[in-house]
């Protein structure tokens, strides 16, 4: 057997393996798969971006942010964080009073990263609009490797004030030397780079991981019908969730006379996963049925 390529890992690649060993090294995942109906909803979201309020179209994505938000909000123990001590059996969650959403995003490259998007539960959908659009913006203005690199060294510094001196000293060396060094920019190229305002491009508060994280996978599998099953928690979240693409599917509906019968209809399926230690099925709940409010009665988004 020959090999034909070996890649060694870039600062992103390293920076999603060393989060997903310790997510299923130390956390017990449990999830529940949601498959709801949602031809309702995507017609108001379709006389949403026909209304003319919205400058910028209303995406599939912008409009779950902004539902997924609402969600949250029935179920504020999901947007939460956990510290456990295994060895001494002791632990305390503690919940954010603002949503801070990590959402996967394909980048330009066509690599993905996970972008913060600051306190959607407190912005109205044109607010949420404008903020995915300005991110977007910035995202093309942005060196990843450099903006990670910074968030990866303040995190190592973080563990030396901890005093996890062995474990820092691993990871600088493992980011500095040999094959696997990180290369950040340098000389006239890093003074063009951060002479950009923070205003036009990322910064480490917009990678650094928030209370909890979405993932959206419908633009990667468009046209195929199937759904995620596994998620990685990040730690110290307590809660993911993921949706893929609306799927066309035969639903059970009655007609005017109550009879049941079988019509064309949009499935959205969403994985929602959490960490056991933190919750159980019953506080995920709430969530689900503000979700299902929200796609039976989907003009309550008008007022959004």
């Amino acid at each position: 057997m020959k090999a034909i390529k070996e890649t060694h890992f870039g600062i992103a690649r390293k920076i999603v393996a060393n989060m997903t060993t310790e997510s299923w090294e130390t956390i017990p995942h449990s999830s529940f798969i949601y498959e709801p109906e949602v031809s309702k909803f995507l017609d108001v979201l379709k006389e949403l971006n026909a209304s003319g309020k919205f400058p910028t179209k209303i995406t599939i994505n912008t409009i779950m942010l902004k539902a997924f938000a609402e969600a949250f909000k029935a179920a504020p123990q999901l947007n939460a964080h956990i510290n456990f001590n295994r060895k001494l059996v002791r632990g305390k969650v503690t919940q954010w009073d603002e949503v801070h959403a990590g959402m996967t995003w394909l980048l330009p490259n066509g690599e993905m990263m996970t972008i913060n998007l600051h306190d959607i539960g407190n912005k109205s959908l044109v607010e949420l609009t404008e903020h995915v659009a300005d991110t977007s913006r910035k995202i093309n203005n942005t060196n990843f490797t450099e903006v990670m690199f910074e968030v990866s060294f303040n995190d190592t510094i973080e563990k030396l004030k901890k005093g996890k001196i062995m474990k820092a000293i691993y990871r600088l060396v493992g980011a500095k030397t040999g094959k696997h060094k990180i290369k950040t920019l340098s000389g006239q190229a890093k003074k063009d780079y951060y002479s950009i305002p923070e205003t036009d491009r990322l910064t480490p508060k917009d990678i650094k991981q928030g209370t909890v994280t979405i993932s959206n996978v419908g633009p990667l599998i468009r046209g195929v019908n199937g759904r995620v099953a596994l998620l990685s928690i990040i730690p110290p979240q307590v809660f993911v969730c993921c949706y893929g693409s609306v799927m066309k599917k035969p639903i059970v509906k009655q007609d005017e006379n109550g009879n049941d019968i079988i019509v064309v209809g949009n499935e959205l399926p969403i994985d929602l996963c959490f960490d056991h230690r933190a919750v159980d099925f019953g506080d995920v709940v709430p969530f689900i049925k503000r979700l299902e409010d929200i796609f039976q009665n989907p003009e309550q988004m008008y007022n959004w």
